[in-house]
């Protein structure tokens, strides 16, 4: 799945799901390389509610989102449709 960010530096997030919920992996276009290649790691293999709840409402800076903000609204995104 590929997610259109908002208010955040990268543009997109590209990601998928396992069938048990789990996520495969994590791709950010743009943004922090270093910080966006470690929280993709740091996800991986991890439960897309678990992720959810560590990364919702994160805020970068004076912005009212951050690039774990919008993985966790996209992964809200993708289980809802999953349902």
């Amino acid at each position: 799945m590929v997610y259109k960010t908002t208010g955040t530096c990268s543009q997109a997030i590209d990601f998928d799901l396992n069938p048990d919920g789990t996520i495969e992996h994590v791709t950010f276009i743009g943004g922090c390389n270093g910080n966006t290649q470690g929280i993709g790691a740091l996800v991986k293999g991890m439960k897309a509610e678990d992720a959810i709840a560590r990364m919702k409402g994160i805020k970068c800076g004076y912005k009212n989102t951050s690039c774990p903000d919008q993985l966790a609204i996209a992964l809200e995104k993708a289980l809802a449709a999953a349902n």
